[in-house]
């Protein structure tokens, strides 16, 4: 937290009244904390004591963490992020050689017990303030004549005042204990800036593969209602227009050239669907998987296409609807720009990761950074967190590599 930050919470805490909600709030949360520091303050005083409450602290440091954390959610409102399940190993050497748990040690042996002992002044002053702001109630009290009503009787102004001064000031020194105890948890019992880094970096990761997962089934969604809605209207369409203009002979002429022009506009719909159908999500993909689909981009190209594709690994469907659109593009592109006799596309599985290599005998000199499709292709492949490289000299060849992880 900021300084300007410290500054505003101790500005408010003086303009709190003793008997606020929060005073109360501080005031328990510190004395919370006590219990916990007993056990390090009587090995402080009884040095036979030390190395057991050491032992003790070491091997009970996520517990000891956990009742911490507890502590500040129950009484305090404050959340310190536990550590990643793959950052707290079980045994105790993983644990040892854990920054995480030489943090938690350093809080529970020395800064939890010191900030403990501000605690206890802070209710020491609570209870002092109170006893000597009310002065004048209890003295009367006292047995008349005896020499503690008379000693006291002769200061009991500037004890009142004292006792003023102490009930003012322990809302203040309650409000810094508390942040205080906030910011040392939150620094020693919490990640770390470069593991929240972290942590944030693989919650983004998730996130990403979730997303893309999203928009791939929803293309999907898509794909399955045109090809099963709209594509079946207008193929029942065109067969009645087919079946009309085979049996209506008596028609004028004119009446029978409507009907063939859109006979032809029916079928030339279907075959524009079935085109845009295929491009969001093949059916053969998810039926028969990766090659089968490969092959029929390789079948419809329009220049003669090699492929050899060896997958031993089990692949994502998304990483596989990513791959396939690659390699359909790559083609496109090899058949627009590259004026090549022939393309050669491997796709092969290895260590978890797909690789994809695209090699055609064309003039070379392609560009991602001129605005071609390789710029579409290297965010796709980004997408699902992999790498595309190009080398294409001028005069050729071009290779188009691409990695992809098998699994998201």
């Amino acid at each position: 937290m900021p300084s300007t930050t410290l500054r505003r919470a101790l500005v408010r805490s003086l303009r709190r009244p003793p008997w606020s909600a929060e005073v109360w709030r501080d005031t328990r949360f510190i004395a919370a904390g006590i219990p916990m520091a007993l056990p390090v303050w009587l090995a402080v005083t009884e040095s036979k004591l030390l190395f057991p409450v050491l032992s003790v602290v070491l091997l009970c440091a996520r517990p000891l963490t956990a009742a911490q954390r507890g502590r500040l959610r129950a009484l305090y409102g404050v959340e310190v992020p536990p550590p990643r399940p793959g950052d707290a190993p079980t045994w105790l050497l993983g644990r040892l050689r854990l920054v995480l748990t030489w943090r938690q040690t350093v809080y529970h042996l020395a800064v939890g017990p010191v900030l403990a002992l501000g605690s206890v002044a802070v209710l020491y002053a609570w209870g002092a303030g109170l006893v000597l702001a009310t002065v004048y109630a209890w003295i009367w009290l006292m047995p008349v004549g005896t020499s503690l009503r008379l000693d006291l009787t002769g200061y009991d102004v500037l004890l009142t005042l004292a006792g003023v001064l102490l009930l003012a000031a322990a809302p203040w020194l309650a409000a810094l204990t508390a942040w205080l105890e906030v910011r040392a948890a939150q620094l020693l019992l919490g990640p770390n800036r470069a593991e929240q880094l972290e942590q944030r970096v693989e919650e983004i990761a998730e996130s990403r593969a979730g997303l893309v997962d999203a928009v791939d089934a929803e293309r999907r969604r898509i794909e399955r209602d045109l090809h099963d809605g709209a594509q079946q209207r207008l193929t029942s369409l065109a067969m009645n227009l087919g079946l009309a203009r085979r049996t209506l002979k008596d028609v004028p002429p004119e009446v029978m050239q409507v009907i063939v022009d859109a006979h032809e506009e029916a079928q030339a719909a279907i075959d524009e669907l079935r085109d845009l159908v295929r491009g969001l999500h093949p059916a053969v993909l998810e039926d028969r998987g990766l090659d089968a689909a490969l092959s029929g981009i390789a079948a419809r190209a329009p220049l003669p296409v090699r492929l050899d594709v060896d997958l031993s690994a089990p692949i994502a469907p998304t990483v596989e609807a990513v791959a396939y659109f690659t390699v359909s593009e790559a083609l496109t592109n090899v058949a627009k720009h590259a004026r090549a006799k022939q393309v050669e596309v491997s796709v092969r599985t290895a260590g978890g990761r797909l690789r994809l290599i695209i090699s055609d005998d064309g003039v070379g000199g392609a560009d991602p950074s001129r605005g071609t499709g390789l710029t579409g292709l290297r965010k796709r492949a980004a997408s699902v967190d992999g790498t595309l490289s190009v080398l294409s000299p001028l005069g050729g060849p071009t290779t188009i590599t691409v990695e992809l992880p098998c699994a998201l």
